[in-house]
């Protein structure tokens, strides 16, 4: 339930700090744009840079993936490895926005931009390597998903699995929201150095990943 951890952390942080940008699941932000464009505020440029950057951090991975597959090297470690650096890079580019008298400086851009690459590694570690396991960075897919295990549990339907797919859902969820709440207790306690739980979390996993099934990761 790491990652659920991490990616539910990450994205609230992101959220607070950052004019209510959204890291994790950066299609949120198209919402948030629309709704700009009644009730004017400040980020839309960040939120609409944001998209782009996610989508070549996916396509980075994916590349990434093919050529290690293709060398008979496994993926994860490289990959959380990388996101740890941009967790690193969001936290950094965060500290220096916060010396600026301006929150919208470039400083708190490149925060977010690195913020959304480093998400769009784990949702596309989370496709592509752990995809038997429950998504960890986009929650509402997963909560439909416990829904529907659980009215068929209600209705009579019960299996063995049918009980262990709804664990594996609702700690993935609980997770996520644990990480949401710490995420904004943090960034309110200590600001961008919060970064510093999740920066270390991923960097765990690469670490162990290599000798780590998917289950110990999720």
């Amino acid at each position: 339930m790491l990652l659920a951890s991490v990616a539910g952390f990450v994205d609230t942080l992101g959220f607070v700090a950052l004019f209510g940008l959204f890291t994790a699941h950066v299609t949120g932000n198209f919402v948030l744009i629309g709704a700009e464009l009644v009730q004017p505020g400040r980020g839309v440029a960040l939120k609409l840079l944001a998209f782009p950057v996610f989508i070549l951090a996916v396509a980075a991975a994916r590349w990434t993936v093919i050529s290690r597959e293709r060398t008979g090297h496994s993926s994860l470690s490289l990959l959380m490895g990388l996101q740890s650096l941009l967790l690193l890079a969001f936290m950094a580019c965060g500290l220096m926005s916060e010396c600026m008298p301006d929150r919208a400086h470039p400083w708190s851009y490149a925060a977010g931009l690195f913020g959304a690459a480093a998400m769009g590694l784990q949702n596309a570690s989370s496709k592509m390597l752990l995809a038997t396991l429950t998504p960890s960075t986009v929650m509402t897919g997963n909560v439909t998903q416990l829904v529907i295990e659980t009215a068929d549990w209600l209705a009579g339907h019960r299996s063995q699995q049918g009980q262990k797919r709804i664990g594996q859902i609702f700690w993935t969820v609980a997770s996520f929201a644990t990480g949401a709440m710490a995420g904004a207790m943090g960034h309110g306690l200590a600001g961008y150095m919060a970064l510093t739980l999740p920066m270390f979390a991923i960097a765990y996993v690469a670490l162990v990943g290599i000798g780590m099934s998917p289950r110990d990761v999720d």
